[in-house]
């Protein structure tokens, strides 16, 4: 079977998957399971057979007219270099690894059909984002993937969070998408064609017309899928889905998509300087802030979701310095670690069986109660925090790298102040990270709430899961150099400059926060305050989406965030109220749009359209009164209107004779 048959059938078989779910959920139960796992296993295993043969060499293409336009036609295309190739694989896996371990973690949940059926329909639209050669292909994917997440995000549709999440996070990425969509096709205008050769030969030959334009269009579009300054907003709030669905989002699909078009398409923005350095800001605003915002975070997985953000800025941060290989390198690592994270996390809360245990300020015992999650978190918040060998080092250190190039004027792709924008910014998001990371694992497995009920050890589809991660995750980054060919011929091995500031800061950021932990818990009583507990059988998916009802607990005096933050804390706890900011700029004036249109409508076309009503209304009772049913009114009406008649006629006439 050829190349191209295969990477065919990679997305194919995970859709054909999901519509066979969608037809059989109710009627053979039965299936459910397989045609879940196996169809997305299959795909998984196919886009390691094309990575294989294609090897990080030659590009493999093909292409069929997909519709006659009439104008810039649209192909059916693929389009598998290097990067392609391995984020295929990621796809794949993460993806596999997330329907098998929903198995286990959904497995009373009654709406469990449609749920597998979108996850399979989610990754056949990721995969064909990766291999597609045409733009407008692509944006189908693109597009797909949002009304996955819609869905999935709004899995609990009971719970009015879960409703509110799903419809913030389609608005928010809808936002994007319409500059984005007018820049697809401006660029397309000035390439002449919508395939990515020939869209990378027309900027080659200088025939992008509007370099910046584009560029900063197509950045709207970036910045709302993968989450970056300013349209960031809805992917902690998108938490209120399953965590299995986080895992998929945050890891290998939706968020990544963002991030995997631009590098795909870097030249287009290292055309303009003045995209390079916006995009430079937007990852330094990023990264740095949702490390703040992370630090704050009660909720586990709000600090998985704001570090999203934040290692999705490294990416961006990359691609900023004009090099697309460090990004998709840390786009690889960071998928394995934080799916491990987010599945993890998940395993925590479906042995705890208690709707409050998305808050750390409840946890206690943990790490002897759920210890495959202990020990693979573990090994996951390592890599997030890039403590060598663990793979999230050598990924962070060569976006690190790339930025210093660029700084230092090594490299020109990109201008040098968005080199040390990118650098400044990523160092001291270094050392942030390693605080709320190990913030997290202190407070998760050896904190001080009332110890939760043990409920047994979990399935087997979910532990399994997390230790399969755990490889790539420790062992991922040590690939390093045998990656070169798959990532355009560019070294990606540490120097010793950023290796000991990034370790060195993420080290320090580590013993400051676990000082202050010490300090305050040595100060602080053991809480006495139990959690409420559902029943071991209750559905754990549900519980964690009921939990974000209850309300804030009471504030941790043992919380070395809080304490570290100072001042910074509630702004940061809040998002920095970017939510307000945009209610006040947008949700305010959209409301007061429609309560005037509601008034000139009510008030002013009703009005018309009601007084013509009444005057038709009112004339008919002046006829209806005329009509008495006695002749000799008619009579006498017709006499007195032929008088009337006759002296008008006269008068008329007289009138003419003496003209």
């Amino acid at each position: 079977m050829t190349t191209t048959t295969l990477a065919v059938l990679v997305p194919l078989l995970p859709f054909l998957g999901a519509v066979a779910g969608l037809l059989l959920g109710r009627t053979a139960p039965g299936f459910v399971r397989p045609l879940a796992v196996l169809p997305t296993l299959a795909a998984a295993v196919l886009a390691v057979v094309v990575a294989v043969r294609q090897g990080g060499g030659k590009t493999i293409e093909a292409a069929t007219e997909l519709t006659p336009t009439g104008s810039v036609p649209i192909d059916l295309a693929l389009y598998i270099d290097g990067f392609a190739a391995l984020v295929a694989v990621l796809v794949g896996v993460v993806a596999t690894c997330v329907q098998i371990y929903s198995t286990g973690y959904l497995r009373e949940d009654p709406r469990y059909p449609s749920y597998a059926a979108l996850v399979s329909l989610f990754t056949s639209a990721m995969l064909l984002v990766v291999y597609s050669g045409d733009l407008m292909v692509l944006l189908v994917g693109w597009e797909i993937m949002g009304i996955c997440s819609y869905f999935l995000v709004g899995h609990y549709w009971e719970t009015p969070e879960a409703r509110a999440a799903s419809l913030k996070a389609f608005l928010v990425t809808k936002l994007g998408d319409v500059p984005f969509l007018i820049g697809l096709f401006a660029l397309a205008t000035d390439a002449g064609t919508f395939r990515i050769t020939g869209v990378l030969g027309a900027v080659a030959s200088g025939g992008i017309d509007h370099p910046t334009l584009i560029a900063l269009l197509l950045l709207a579009g970036v910045a709302g899928k993968s989450a970056q300054f300013p349209l960031h907003t809805w992917l902690p709030d998108a938490m209120a889905g399953p965590t299995p669905v986080s895992a998929l989002i945050h890891a290998a699909t939706m968020v990544a998509a963002g991030i995997y078009f631009t590098a795909r398409l870097l030249p287009v923005f290292a055309e303009s300087a003045a995209a390079m350095t916006v995009l430079a800001v937007m990852a330094a605003i990023t990264m740095v802030g949702s490390a703040l915002a992370a630090l704050a975070q009660d909720d586990i997985k709000r600090v998985l979701a704001y570090s999203t953000i934040g290692q999705l800025g490294y990416m961006a941060g990359a691609l900023a310095v004009g090099d697309r290989g460090s990004a998709v390198f840390h786009l690889l690592s960071h998928a394995a670690f934080k799916a491990l994270l987010f599945l993890a996390a998940g395993t925590v809360i479906h042995a705890a069986g208690t709707n409050s245990l998305t808050a750390m300020s409840r946890m206690s015992g943990l790490a002897k109660r759920v210890p495959d999650a202990y020990w693979t978190m573990t090994v996951a918040l390592l890599a997030l925090a890039a403590i060598p060998p663990f793979a999230g080092f050598f990924s962070k250190e060569a976006v690190l790298v790339a930025a210093e190039h660029t700084a230092l004027g090594d490299r020109t792709v990109a201008p040098a102040g968005a080199g040390w924008t990118v650098l400044v910014a990523g160092l001291l998001t270094a050392l942030l990270t390693a605080a709320y990371a190990l913030r997290l694992w202190l407070r998760t497995f050896h904190g001080r709430g009332a110890e939760v009920p043990d409920h047994g050890r979990q399935p087997l589809a979910m532990t399994s899961v997390l230790w399969v991660l755990a490889i790539p995750s420790l062992g991922f980054g040590l690939t390093v150099t045998y990656l070169d060919d798959w990532f355009d011929g560019n070294a990606l091995t540490p120097t010793l400059t950023t290796a000991v500031l990034g370790t060195g800061l993420a080290a320090a950021g580590a013993v400051i926060t676990y000082a202050v932990w010490r300090t305050l818990a040595a100060r602080t009583p053991v809480s006495a305050a139990a959690p409420h507990v559902a029943h071991p059988d209750a559905d754990a998916g549900l519980v964690e989406a009921e939990a974000l009802r209850l309300p804030h607990p009471a504030e941790d005096p043992a919380d070395p965030g809080r304490a570290l933050l100072g001042p910074l804390h509630g702004p940061a706890a809040d998002g920095f109220h970017l939510d307000a900011v945009y209610r006040a700029a947008f949700v305010r004036p959209v409301l007061a749009a429609a309560s005037l249109v509601r008034f000139l409508d009510r008030e002013v076309v009703d009005t018309y359209v009601q007084a013509a009503g009444n005057s038709a209304k009112g004339l008919g009772w002046l006829v209806r009164r005329a009509q008495t049913g006695n002749v000799q009114t008619y009579l006498s009406a017709l006499l007195a209107g032929s008088v009337v008649l006759a002296i008008v006629a006269v008068a008329l006439a007289n009138a003419a004779a003496g003209a």
